[in-house]
């Protein structure tokens, strides 16, 4: 039987409580944590980037899995890759190149993946 592993997103979370709400979705069996990161440009909402991921970070040793709905999302793989992302999703409309850079992205140490509209 496949193990079921739970993966909270940070976008309901208090943003004034962030270490404690990290805290407690461990405290409640969290095994990674989904952020959804949008850019306004690829979809209407606009969300949070770097400096929210590298608070994240700080917060758990759990897995950061990212979800970009950005356009271009390769300009985000070295940034995010040094900040300790372990799952970097994007869109491969938002990009001309999406096999580059799944391979860039597994290239600096993340899972790579592919969303699909």
């Amino acid at each position: 039987m496949a193990h079921v592993k739970l993966a909270p997103s940070i976008l309901t979370a208090d943003f004034g409580r962030l270490a404690d709400e990290i805290r407690a979705a461990e405290a409640g069996g969290a095994d990674l944590f989904h952020l959804d990161i949008m850019d306004g440009r690829f979809v209407p909402n606009i969300t949070f980037g770097p400096v929210v991921v590298e608070a994240v970070r700080k917060a758990t040793a759990l897995p950061i899995d990212l979800h970009l709905m950005v356009v271009e999302p390769e300009r985000y793989i070295a940034e995010y890759a040094d900040l300790g992302v372990r799952i970097f999703t994007f869109h491969p409309e938002a990009t001309a190149h999406a096999q580059r850079h799944l391979c860039a992205i597994r290239e600096r140490g993340m899972s790579a993946g592919l969303a699909l509209n």
